[in-house]
């Protein structure tokens, strides 16, 4: 059976690896954003890892006036917690879903598998990871948001299980810090369990995230 997925860029820390990282990028990013950070997270030498960096779809978006641009989704409103593309939404968390399911078509279990994002891409790596029905190894939201929070019936009992790393600036002018910690209560209130991280920066990843990241990927992975 082959899998039409996403057109995405791979890097692969070793041969033959035994665990993947799919990591999504923000609004009017592509694959490329995250792809030179895989050096930078001091991963251990004997852990391979495969990172799959995919490109959004091409759409208008309301909030730029129409323009189109990479997105995971349709942006209507500066306010991010509120009128989300449910259409949107939908399309592009199959198209991913698919990338999911070639990589345990490869060999890599669930709970091998990663699911992370910035920005636009950290809303759908929560909404995607979330609604697993085999819990992932973790979810990575970077100045992310939840997406459709009337919806959390949807999060699988299994799902809920699954380590969830957030980071978030405090000076972020895109996606306000207030969202991300909201987003933090909420998920700390179903039950999931959150390490929560902030830092003094804007709407951007700094060093010492990057090297918060590359920790908790090397224990997520090691817990296994």
């Amino acid at each position: 059976m082959i899998l039409h997925t996403l057109p995405h860029i791979t890097v692969e820390t070793g041969p033959k690896p035994t665990a993947t990282i799919i990591w999504l990028h923000g609004l009017g990013a592509d694959g490329h954003d995250f792809e030179p950070i895989v050096p930078q997270l001091g991963l251990p030498a004997d852990l391979a890892v495969r990172f799959i960096f995919p490109h959004a779809p091409s759409m208008p978006v309301t909030l730029n006036g129409g323009y189109i641009m990479p997105a995971w989704y349709d942006i209507k409103q500066t306010d991010l917690g509120i009128e989300h593309d449910k259409s949107g939404i939908k399309a592009s968390a199959s198209d991913i879903q698919l990338l999911i399911e070639k990589e345990q078509m490869r060999g890599i279990k669930a709970n091998r598998i990663i699911l992370a994002g910035f920005s636009q891409g950290a809303a759908m790596s929560l909404h995607i990871g979330l609604r697993q029905e085999s819990a992932l190894a973790g979810i990575m939201s970077l100045s992310g948001y939840l997406l459709l929070p009337d919806q959390m019936a949807q999060f699988k009992p299994a799902a809920l299980n699954t380590p969830i790393f957030m980071a978030h600036g405090i000076n972020d002018p895109v996606v306000p810090y207030a969202l991300g910690d909201k987003t933090r209560r909420k998920l700390v209130d179903a039950g999931c369990p959150v390490e929560w991280h902030s830092y003094p920066m804007q709407h951007s990843v700094c060093a010492e995230e990057i090297r918060h990241i590359g920790k908790w990927i090397t224990s997520t992975f090691s817990a296994d």
